[in-house]
């Protein structure tokens, strides 16, 4: 049996009707490459056969009544792989529109908890011999980084399936649950006995963060902070429904960007968001005066716990310079605020010993979130942030899934306290494929702000090319499905 994190057990509790907690991937892979055919029956037995390689799978998680203290993991002893794995198809002609409302709906509803967290849907039907592999799994119990790395695990470096040389250990089917009574005794003694000294620690810590912090704030830069987004149309509390879309440009433009303009790849992907939100805004008449600020995850993960499950996230935020028109002036300006952002995160993160879900009951974290949603706080308080911008580092080779080749993988992130847009970046083969998540009963018409990608690249193209004085080169936008 294995306690949830402080972290962790705040994705679990802090789940409402309208906030679902999990996380998603849309693999779309290339059926017609596969050498002996693409068939739904192959795929299901290659993910039954490393059901052993990834422990998460098959965790269950046991509650703690009253919510007095974390919950924690067990083996789950009876699998059922059918319940997990499910197959759908879309109607013709099984284009992006087509996949986008098809993964829209599956993503609008929530996993069961009464068994492990997670689903794998295979999306037949697509256009040009094509089929997507929709991956559903509970934030507790991946973050991005780890995420990915899940997806890997499913994955072949070649057309002809592995064989997985990892068998179910024996201790699976000894487990046992604990009862109500026994985890409801071990919860409060442990809840009476470390929370007072998790208090007294997270006061100190908070106290010396404020003192390492000010330097940050006192410099020349600015600093990019919560709770100072302007509210646009994003900043609305979803509902259950949510709508997926999807984009793709070249790694390669973009690092072309990059160099000219002596940044970081993250900086021209969020140029990218930038220009596509300012697009769009703009469009509705209602870009604000103030830029708005992007909620950029960030991954506390060194070395030592790349490998290690559950969460490992931090938060920074940065300017999307929404306000400036000029595309090249307005990447330089998300170039200074990331590097204040990352100055801040460093200075934080000298005094972290732990976060404020370590200190709090999941039970009053449960209460806090359905207050919040209940009297409608999203609209009443200033927005965290206007948006969450992810970019999550891929495979750069090519892979192969039940013998289809791999042509692109797209992220999708939850919906959460007032922000109902979340655009997660995955860098995979020499792409950059940008995954879109969004309520459309709060954010209409998602897919304008997809398509409006390529033309933010575009954009910072032509100012790169007037920076250099060389002319603008083509470039490719590779097709998502047909």
């Amino acid at each position: 049996m294995r306690k949830l994190s402080g972290q962790d057990a705040a994705f679990l509790y802090g789940e409402t009707h309208n906030w679902h907690f999990h996380v998603s991937g849309l693999m779309i892979v290339d059926a017609a490459s596969a050498p002996d055919g693409w068939t739904f029956e192959k795929f299901r037995e290659i993910l039954i056969s490393r059901l052993p390689e990834v422990p998460q799978l098959r965790w269950r998680y046991v509650d703690v009544p009253f919510g007095i203290d974390r919950p924690s993991w067990i083996e789950d002893r009876d699998i059922d792989p059918d319940f997990h794995i499910r197959r759908v198809a879309v109607p013709s002609p099984g284009g992006t529109r087509e996949l986008g409302e098809a993964v829209g709906r599956i993503v609008s509803y929530k996993l069961d908890r009464s068994r492990p967290l997670w689903e794998a849907w295979c999306i037949e039907g697509l256009e040009g011999g094509r089929v997507a592999i929709l991956q559903k799994m509970h934030h507790a119990i991946i973050d991005g980084v780890s995420g990915a790395g899940l997806a890997e695990v499913l994955l072949d470096l070649e057309p002809t399936p592995r064989v997985s040389s990892v068998e179910m250990r024996e201790e699976i089917l000894t487990d046992r649950t604990p009862s109500e009574m026994e985890m409801f005794l071990r919860g409060a003694l442990h809840s009476t006995v470390r929370t007072p000294f998790r208090v007294m620690r997270f006061a100190r810590q908070s106290v010396r963060q404020a003192i390492s912090a000010a330097p940050v704030l006192r410099g020349e830069r600015p600093v990019s902070l919560p709770l100072t987004a302007p509210r646009t149309v994003f900043n609305s509390d979803p509902t259950a429904r949510r709508e997926f879309a999807m984009s793709c440009v070249e790694f390669e433009r973009i690092r072309t960007v990059k160099d000219v303009f002596g940044v970081k790849v993250n900086d021209v992907v969020l140029a990218l968001v930038a220009g596509a939100l300012r697009s769009y805004l703009l469009d509705r008449d209602e870009l604000p005066d103030a830029t708005l600020i992007a909620s950029c995850p960030v991954s506390l993960r060194g070395e030592s716990d790349h490998a290690e499950v559950g969460n490992h996230v931090g938060n920074m935020f940065a300017s999307l310079a929404t306000d400036i028109e000029d595309p090249g002036e307005r990447l330089m300006t998300i170039h200074e605020s990331t590097k204040s952002a990352k100055e801040m995160h460093r200075a934080l993160a000298a005094h972290q010993i732990m976060g404020l879900t370590e200190t709090t009951p999941p039970g009053l974290i449960a209460l806090a979130a359905r207050m919040y949603t209940s009297v409608g706080l999203a609209t009443r308080t200033p927005p965290a942030a206007s948006v969450v911008v992810s970019n999550v580092p891929g495979p750069p080779i090519p892979l192969y899934l039940a013998g289809g080749r791999l042509d692109a993988l797209y992220p999708m992130g939850p919906l959460l306290m007032g922000m109902s847009l979340n655009i997660t970046a995955l860098s995979i083969m020499g792409d950059v494929n940008f995954g879109f998540m969004s309520c459309p009963d709060v954010v209409p018409n998602l897919q304008s702000i997809a398509d409006a990608v390529p033309m933010a690249l575009a954009d910072l193209e032509a100012a790169a090319a007037r920076k250099t004085g060389a002319a603008k080169a083509p470039g490719r936008n590779r097709p998502t499905v047909d």
